[in-house]
């Protein structure tokens, strides 16, 4: 149960920090379908809700994707004739866990993925001034795969499961977890507070680490 609560608890106290790497997107996007005149009106209130669905749907989507994916590789990398690896690998990223929630507490420099980043640049400009809602669903497609450390973070979580669906729901549970501040802020298309922002971003932070150090410590455990 713990397994299944800890990806949504970090989504939802993260979500905080993902205002920063994803809220600028939704409140481009909330802002350009406010200004949509269909007929000499402002687009309706459910063409908006539309929109805003589309886009979390797309984001669950991808890091669903992503999940599976981790877990099904991190399976077949580890066949039962190299299971002996299972508490190094384990070990290895509880490890990267610790690094990342670091990295979001800025104790130590953090990096991107400037090849990624490039592609995301010249790719969102053109689905952000796109009206349709086929558009905000390619842009939550993209975003999930936007570099940041929480994310990263729990895609070594739903790795180390070792099981594609188990991966698959701890990144969805991840990505339910984040919609809540982003849809709001989408609606009233501005900001919580700097310090909120901080606040989640902290705590996340450091419930990456304490998962982080459960993985360690079930690294530990299989050379026991």
């Amino acid at each position: 149960m713990l397994d299944l609560l800890a990806p949504f608890f970090v989504g939802f106290v993260g979500s905080l920090h993902c205002l920063g790497m994803c809220g600028p997107l939704v409140l481009a996007y909330s802002l350009h379908s406010r200004g949509v005149e269909q007929g000499g009106r402002s687009a309706p209130f459910r063409q908006g809700l539309f929109h805003h669905l589309a886009f979390h749907v797309g984001r669950v989507m991808s890091y669903s994707i992503l999940g599976g994916l981790a877990a099904g590789l991190f399976h077949l990398a580890l066949p039962g004739w190299v299971a002996g690896l299972r508490g190094s690998v384990t070990f290895g990223g509880g490890i990267v866990m610790v690094l990342f929630g670091m990295m979001l507490l800025k104790m130590i420099p953090s990096f991107s993925a400037p090849f990624t980043d490039s592609f995301l640049r010249r790719l969102l400009p053109r689905l952000l001034r796109s009206p349709g809602v086929s558009s905000k669903l390619a842009i939550g497609l993209a975003a999930g795969f936007l570099p940041c450390m929480l994310s990263w973070a729990m895609i070594i979580k739903a790795a180390s499961t070792g099981n594609p669906l188990q991966g698959f729901f701890t990144m969805a549970l991840f990505g339910l977890g984040t919609i809540p501040a982003l849809f709001l802020s989408g609606f009233s298309a501005t900001f919580l507070s700097l310090k909120s922002r901080l606040y989640g971003e902290r705590v996340a932070a450091l419930s990456v680490m304490v998962m982080g150090l459960i993985l360690v410590y079930k690294g530990i455990r299989y050379f026991a």
